[in-house]
């Protein structure tokens, strides 16, 4: 990685040999006229080279530092490549120093309440001489094309009986089935926590750490004993859960299939009230969504919190929340429904970016970081009637890119936003040694507002909060001159 380091730096000064060749032979033709002069007379050597240090010496210093201000812009886009072609290395390869996180959008749907009750169905059918005669040869099965399957799992009880009217046969079938019928939720209060990782904090890829909890109770409507089944299924693309548990009644469900989610069934008496409590963990990306039902349904009491540190968006036609407060880093989203019959869903989706997009993005504006220092250092130094020379703009130029040049190198090393703070901090302290503390307000600009694009999401937020600062400072250090006397 070193080599292709240097092969890329060196290939900067491909293009620019015709231009030092002319600036060779321009010096080399210069000391040559010089000489002459000084040989030939001693007056306009003097002359001369009083001039070239009161005009041209300036002239050429400061022409030398926009060439280093061109370089180091190139540099800056050669320097992004390199970091984020190792970071695309580690990314995809095959074996690494940590596992690949299985996260993807999460939609947990609600729990479904049955109870287990008899219904008989009786179907009669007319069958004529020619049928009959088959039934007779083959039995009940010949009439199986007009009746329901006898060997269903529900069924409980068959009866068949045949009576006679006239020629034809009256068949007569009552089948006795186990239905199950809905029982309504009283409550439901469900918390969720959505702790999002961005690259800056080591994530290849933003995604979030998610805890589930819930509770739910439900009545027995009838006034018998029923046999009630509670269904919980498991979240869709939560990957791996851990901590998960099913508390009914107080006491932990255990349960071995966990094919059409977790499962509990038993005999409540009328009236009686079940109370049960689930928890798990996870992780999860882009998105998070709760199912309230499939159909159009009554809701009688439902309280969903989503606390989360990322902003959120809410799917087309999907239920907005009738509360949001907001504190320093976080946000809690509340949904209270009581009473109310719909079919829409909770539906959230996320911002997510990648590492190397967040490092494409800061070393793709550190030039024009780079750029705004410049404007703001003069508008600074003509507002306060400050001085500098072209070798202390020289060295803080190098100091930029060298912090940055670290904190790239050290993102290998450490979390990025370590990384990245560590090598600003080293800029900053540098330039600030060349130019001195009155220069400080460009010196943050040029090493430290790429940092923003650390924070995934906020980045706008921050650049625009330091034009506010950086354009207020100018006005309040801006000191007035007197007018010229008359």
């Amino acid at each position: 990685m070193v080599q292709v380091a240097l092969d890329a730096f060196w290939s900067l000064f491909s293009g620019w040999h015709a231009l030092l060749w002319a600036v060779l032979v321009l010096a080399l033709l210069g000391a040559v006229g010089l000489l002459t002069l000084r040989l030939r007379s001693r007056t306009r050597y003097e002359s001369a080279t009083g001039w070239l240090r009161e005009a041209a010496w300036p002239v050429g210093s400061w022409a030398a530092v926009l060439l280093l201000f061109a370089f180091t812009f190139v540099a800056l886009g050669v320097l992004g490549s390199l970091v984020i072609s190792r970071v695309s290395v580690g990314e995809n390869a095959r074996a690494g120093n940590g596992a690949d996180l299985d996260a993807a959008p999460t939609t947990q749907s609600a729990p479904t309440i049955t109870y287990l009750t008899d219904r008989t169905y009786t179907r009669t059918l007319v069958v004529p001489p020619s049928l009959l005669k088959r039934v007779g040869e083959q039995g009940v099965g010949a009439l199986a094309p007009y009746l329901t399957d006898p060997t269903s799992e529900n069924v409980t009880k068959l009866v068949d009986q045949f009576r006679r009217s006239g020629q034809d046969v009256i068949f007569t079938r009552q089948a006795t089935l186990t239905t199950e019928e809905p029982i309504k939720l009283d409550t439901s209060r469900v918390n969720v926590s959505l702790d999002f990782v961005t690259p800056a904090r080591g994530a290849r890829r933003t995604y979030y750490n998610a805890t589930f909890a819930a509770e739910y109770a439900f009545t027995n409507p009838l006034d018998r004993a029923a046999t009630v089944r509670f269904q919980f299924p498991l979240p869709n693309g939560s990957g791996t859960l851990s901590g998960f548990k099913v508390i009914v009644n107080g006491q932990e469900l255990t349960a071995a299939d966990l094919s059409n989610g977790s499962q509990w069934e038993a005999q409540v008496q009328p009236k009686e009230t079940v109370n049960v409590k689930v928890t798990y963990a996870h992780q999860g990306a882009r998105g998070w969504s709760y199912l309230l039902a499939s159909r159009r349904e009554p809701i009688k009491d439902f309280e969903l919190s989503v606390k989360t540190n990322e902003a959120a968006k809410f799917a087309r036609y999907s239920l907005p929340p009738t509360q949001t407060a907001r504190s320093l880093g976080s946000t809690t989203l509340s949904w209270n429904l009581k009473d109310v019959i719909t079919a829409q869903d909770v539906s959230m989706t996320f911002s997510s970016a990648s590492l190397r997009e967040t490092l494409g993005k800061l070393y793709g504006f550190a030039p024009l970081s780079l750029l705004l220092a410049a404007v703001f250092g003069a508008l600074w130094a003509w507002g306060r009637g400050l001085r500098t020379t072209p070798a202390q703009v020289a060295l803080a130029l190098l100091a930029v890119l060298a912090g940055l040049a670290l904190g790239g190198v050290l993102m290998s090393y450490l979390l990025v936003v370590w990384a990245g703070l560590i090598g600003g901090l080293l800029s900053a302290l540098l330039a600030l040694r060349a130019l001195g503390k009155a220069w400080w307000p460009p010196v943050l600009i040029a090493a430290g507002l790429p940092l923003a694009f650390l924070l995934v999401g906020n980045a706008g937020l921050i650049i625009t909060l330091a034009g506010v600062v950086g354009l207020a400072a100018l006005i309040w250090g801006y000191k007035r001159r007197p007018p010229p006397a008359h």
